[in-house]
């Protein structure tokens, strides 16, 4: 049978079926795009493991290991000293011979004999190991001193070969000291040479201190000839029992039998008596009294284990500079009877036989500790601080190897208040260098983060009112031809690029706000006040006179009123300062008006040109087009069936627009607002380029600050890599990291519950 004509239903499957080119193509993109999904949380997540592994570092612990042991066969050594590199140690003999051994034994230890008077005896000695100075204590009333010189030539593998000589000087005083010197302190550096000695002069003892001076020229270096330092008989209450130099030199504090520390001072003209400290008040024996490195702060530790910081600074009361209790440490069962310290940073070693502690001054932590199964004294680190090495009764020098980069970093140096070396008080600072080697580098996070707070916060200030009002104003009153002209240009305020707005706010808006910050006080008061001034007046004209002008055109007679009222307030600025900002001179008893100066006596802060005020100005504007957009959008979107049923039960513009516009559209306001927010947060050319870039802790409207961001592009690229600083860095982009988490989260969160509150009115 012949088949019928093909009906159109039946052809009508075949004429709509999809292609299976187009299928094939719906389901690459469906994969694709679900890939770059993933692909960006793996991005994210990759970029917070990187901040991560360099981060962890710093909150590790040092790793000590031993690496060596040499036979020196020498016993009951006076010290141990070593180069920079611990590589050619030496002992130095109760004979006072300085012996040099190779830890990698292919050479034969090196011996320096020293030329003591005959029938004389060592009874003290000391190593200065910046200045690589040995001197040794005499029965007969000298010192003698000898100066080690090492030479480093560097092989193919990089490992330093060391070489060492020792010069000897001549034993003095030419005319001895009355007896023995029992206790024996040294200071050098460029320019002088302080030795401060305890002599036994019978039954007694006596303080003797012997100072030279060296000067330079440009062709040559003088001999060190004495000064007027020298002192002798310098009068202790009590019996002296150990002495130390610090400070340069014009510190000498000495311990006593009275479980004292007498404090003086060299005054350019004499040695006076600054302060006698009671080391323990709550009793214990004082066991070890060791300058940490910068000689201004003090470690001591007592018999029954306590462990104090004292630092000089200068005090509040008196103006001068005395050593005060600024740390205590955990205890050190038994007190130091060893001590040695890092020549880079505050890091020390406590000793007390088989007890060892390596602990850091600024953070007042104990960085490593252990118990060892002999005996070691005479401890010394090595000038790189990273070998640890010390010598045990029967003559075996152990070497260890010290691996602990980030002392300074902890939760604490962080985030808490430090009390540093010269201030008066704990406090939060950020001070990543120094210039000088006895810098103790401050790395308080919290003026950071309180930074960046508070530029973000005056930034909002100025910000949201002025888009929130303009989105309103735009979606609500404008005339619609003008919206679509309006609104572009706002948007691409939004490619002006950071750099732009940082020139400007430092080289054109700081100098001009900085003499006339009343003129912007009135402007800002000015500007409201005369439009809702203005608007009154407008509502209370007949409708014929309010029907000349356009709906939607009311801007027009706006805008003239507000730019005459901004010029006449700038110019009535002075008058206003002078008769609101009224300062009087406290030498002159003359009063006037200045600004500055008044709000400087009263809030007890400093006017700075490049402030917060001029930050919440540009960086103000730099965040206005974002939440301008948004937020217009967010209200346009609003269906017109909504206000267009308020206004048809009688409720004005401003109404329908306050009590159905803004609720329906707050959930998208306030996504704008955050996204705002995160981009002030995350702002850095401005700040870096409109403040002082000056890390303090403080919300003054006229101070600088340093934010999170700011601080990252000033410090990254002087950073070396994978040190504290830079690891540092990276934890402050941690946490901007979480920081803008949290803010994003708590957003999408109170966004969904407004979208959730007002979904009625969709």
């Amino acid at each position: 049978m012949r088949p019928g004509p093909e009906s159109p239903s039946s052809r009508r499957p075949e004429r709509f079926r999809v292609s299976r080119y187009t299928l094939g193509m719906d389901a690459f993109m469906e994969r694709f795009v679900l890939a770059g999904g993933l692909g960006i949380l793996f991005c994210v997540f990759a970029i917070f493991f990187f901040i991560l592994v360099e981060i962890l570092p710093l909150f590790g612990k040092a790793r000590v290991e031993r690496t060596a042991l040499i036979e020196t066969g020498i016993r009951d050594a006076l010290l141990v000293g070593a180069d920079e590199w611990n590589a050619y140690p030496f002992i130095a003999g109760t004979n006072g011979t300085l012996t040099f051994f190779d830890p990698s034994g292919q050479r034969p230890p090196k011996a320096f004999a020293a030329p003591l008077p005959e029938g004389t005896g060592i009874t003290s000695a000391v190593y200065h190991q910046e200045a690589q100075l040995v001197a040794f204590g005499l029965s007969s009333g000298q010192y003698l001193i000898a100066e080690v010189h090492y030479r480093a030539r560097f092989r193919e593998n990089g490992q330093p070969l060391i070489k060492a000589t020792v010069d000897w000087q001549a034993p003095a005083p030419a005319d001895p000291w009355p007896g023995p010197v029992t206790g024996i302190d040294l200071f050098e550096d460029n320019e002088q040479r302080v030795l401060a000695a305890i002599v036994q002069a019978g039954t007694t003892r006596q303080m003797e201190i012997a100072a030279f001076s060296r000067e330079t020229s440009l062709f040559k270096e003088s001999a060190l000839l004495p000064d007027e330092r020298s002192f002798s008989g310098l009068e202790i209450p009590a019996s002296p029992t150990s002495v130390h130099l610090g400070a340069g030199g014009r510190i000498l504090v000495v311990a006593s039998a009275d479980e004292q520390l007498h404090v003086f001072r060299w005054t350019g003209t004499a040695w006076v008596p600054r302060q006698v400290i009671d080391p323990f008040p709550s009793g214990g024996r004082i066991a070890s009294v060791n300058f940490i490195q910068g000689d201004v702060s003090l470690s001591l530790t007592s018999e029954d284990g306590q462990h104090h910081l004292h630092s000089l600074y200068r005090s509040p009361e008196s103006g001068e500079r005395t050593f005060g209790l600024t740390k205590t440490f955990p205890p050190f069962a038994g007190g130091a009877t060893d001590f040695a310290r890092s020549l880079r940073n505050k890091s020390f070693v406590l000793g007390n036989g088989k007890h060892l502690s390596l602990r850091f001054g600024t953070s007042a932590s104990v960085r490593w500790e252990t118990r060892l199964s002999v005996p070691l004294h005479h401890l010394r680190l090595g000038g790189r601080s990273g070998s640890l090495f010390g010598l045990t009764p029967d003559g075996v020098l152990h070497l260890y190897s010290v691996d602990d980069p980030h002392p300074e970093a902890s939760f604490t140096t962080f985030f808490s208040r430090i009390w540093y070396e010269g201030h008066d008080r704990p406090r939060f600072l950020w001070q990543s260098t120094g210039g000088s080697d006895a810098f103790e580098p401050k790395l308080s996070l919290v003026p950071l983060i309180v930074g960046s707070l508070k530029g973000t916060f005056y930034a909002l200030v100025f910000a949201i009112p002025i888009a929130l009002l303009a989105a309103i104003y735009t979606s609500q009153f404008l005339s619609r031809d003008l919206r679509r002209f309006v609104k572009p240009v706002i948007e691409i305020m939004a490619s002006l690029p950071s750099v732009v707005l940082g020139f400007l706010a430092a080289l054109w808006l700081a100098p001009r706000l900085e003499d006339r910050v009343p003129s912007a006080i009135l402007i800002l008061a000015a500007i409201p006040a005369g439009a809702i001034a203005l608007g009154q007046i407008w509502n209370r004209m007949p409708v014929r006179i309010r029907s000349l002008v356009p709906k939607g055109w009311e801007f027009i007679l706006v805008l003239p009123v507000l730019v005459i009222v901004s010029l006449f307030a700038w110019h009535l600025g002075p008058l206003f300062e002078s008769l609101a900002f009224r300062y009087t001179d406290p030498q002159t008893g003359a009063t006037f008006g200045d600004f500055r100066l008044w709000w400087e006596s009263w809030s007890g802060g400093q006017f700075q040109q490049r402030n917060a005020l001029v930050v919440g100005f540009m960086m103000g504007f730099a965040v206005i087009p974002i939440i301008y957009t948004l937020s217009e959008d967010a209200l346009s979107t609003v269906p017109r069936s909504l206000s267009s049923g308020s206004l048809a039960l009688g409720a004005s513009r401003w109404q329908t627009t306050a009590r159905i516009v803004l609720p329906s559209a707050s959930p998208g306001i306030f996504s704008a607002i955050m996204i705002g927010l995160g981009r002030a947060v995350g702002e850095t050319m401005i700040v870096v380029m409109a403040t002082g870039n000056t890390p303090i802790l403080d919300f003054d409207i006229f101070s600088g600050m340093r934010t999170l961001s700011a601080n990252i592009a000033i410090e990254l690229p002087e950073a070396p890599q994978a040190g504290t600083l830079y690891r540092t860095l990276f934890l402050g982009a941690f946490l901007l990291f979480v920081l803008t988490f949290i803010i994003n989260t708590f957003a999408e969160v109170l966004r969904s519950r407004l979208r959730e509150r007002y979904k009625v009115l969709h």
